[in-house]
């Protein structure tokens, strides 16, 4: 079994217009890098120097993973997570 992770409209044109892709388990960053390496060019659009970007929110099963332990969150088969980039509006 697999990680579900789905994919924000923004980043699906690296996804070849897929809305959820499955990954592996691991921690945030590992699931990170195998994204990246599934869909070159989605890591660099989500993290930078090992940390999810400021204007990302991951999603592990609903839950902000800024609410437990960032990107050394565990992440296990058949977890749902979710990408969302932060928006602005005034």
């Amino acid at each position: 079994m697999a990680v579900k992770v789905r994919i924000p409209t923004p980043l699906q044109k690296l996804t070849n217009g897929q809305d959820e892709v499955e990954t592996e388990a691991g921690t945030v960053m590992s699931l990170i890098n195998n994204l990246d390496k599934q869909f070159p060019g989605i890591g660099e659009r989500i993290s930078e120097g090992g940390k999810v970007r400021r204007f990302i929110n991951i999603y592990l099963n609903d839950e902000d993973i800024r609410f437990l332990r960032n990107e050394e969150t565990e992440i296990k088969d058949g977890d749902e997570v979710s990408i969302v980039p932060a928006i602005a509006g005034g």
